[in-house]
Order: C-alpha cells, then sequence, then structure tokens
C-alpha cells in the first residue's frame, strides 16, 4: 500500500482557474500564500480563533488556517485581493474601510474584510442593520490594535452603500 504525500487540486481563485500539487496536509493558508503567492491572506493564531485567515469558500467565510488545501479541490476561493473588481474598483467594504479609518496595523483587514463582504453579500439589503447584527458580523474576528469602534462603522458605512447601489 502506497501512501500519496502530494496531489493536484484545481481551484478557482479570486476567479481565475489554478493548479497547484501541495502536500496532502497543507493548509489552505500556507498554499495560499507559499504556493499561489497571495500574501493578502494573513495568518495569526494559527488556531482558527482570531479570524484574520479568513477566505471565501464558494462564497462562505472559512478559516483557512484549519482547513487543508485538497478540500477546495474543485471549489472556488476568494480572498482579499480578490474582493475589488477586475478593473480596480473596491468592494464597498474595503471603501468603508477605508473612509471610516478602520485600518489600524491591517494584520485583521483581511480577515474582516471578507468575513463582513460574505455576511452583507448574503444579507437582504433592504433591510436596515441592527447593531446586534453587526456585533454577530465581526464577533468571530479579533483585532489586535481593538479598533472595532471604527469597523462597525464600516460595516455600517459598507451595508447602506450596497442598499444604494441596488
Amino acid at each position: 500500500m502506497t501512501v500519496d504525500t502530494e496531489r493536484t487540486i484545481t481551484v478557482t481563485v479570486n476567479g481565475v482557474p489554478r493548479e497547484a500539487t501541495v502536500p496532502v496536509r497543507r493548509l489552505l493558508s500556507d498554499a495560499l500564500r507559499h504556493d499561489l503567492g497571495l500574501t493578502g491572506t494573513h495568518v495569526g493564531c494559527e488556531h482558527g480563533v482570531c479570524g484574520a485567515c479568513t477566505v471565501l469558500v464558494d462564497g462562505d467565510p472559512v478559516r483557512s488556517c484549519l482547513m487543508l488545501a485538497v478540500q477546495v479541490d474543485g471549489h472556488a476561493v476568494t480572498t482579499v485581493e480578490g474582493l475589488a473588481a477586475p478593473d480596480g474598483t473596491l468592494h464597498p467594504v474595503q471603501e468603508a474601510f477605508r473612509e471610516c479609518h478602520a485600518l489600524q496595523c491591517g494584520f485583521c483587514t483581511p480577515g474582516f474584510l471578507t468575513t463582513i463582504a460574505a455576511e452583507l453579500e448574503k444579507r437582504d439589503r433592504s433591510a436596515g442593520l441592527t447593531e446586534e447584527e453587526v456585533d454577530e458580523i465581526v464577533g468571530g474576528n479579533l483585532c489586535r490594535c481593538t479598533g472595532y469602534a471604527n469597523i462597525k462603522k464600516a460595516v455600517h458605512h459598507a451595508a447602506a452603500a450596497m442598499k444604494d447601489a441596488q
């Protein structure tokens, strides 16, 4: 009996089909950063607690430090690099972070941006956004600079922009 130590995966990353041969135990975060050169995904705690490594798999936020790269074979992954439009227009959440000064050291920012973008994309844009919903959206991500006030302000700002764009 042989044990496969590597596997070739095909994954669509930020809208681009990619193929990589990865060790079967390679974390998705490491595959994105080291095999595909997408360093926007940050790795913080490596235990799925801080959320800095959050990416979207088929539109749902996942902790890439807890997922093996082989698990996304055949799926679509969106990293922070893929949030902006192909012409460079920022996603409303990215624009809101800029406008609301929701960036401090920036280490946690990719995880916040992907998480917030996914959650705002899923919800009814015509409905008002409550503070409780905002707390729920950002509650799984940690900002070691404690910049939560401006991050929460940016969530409201992005939701309003997305509602206006309907």
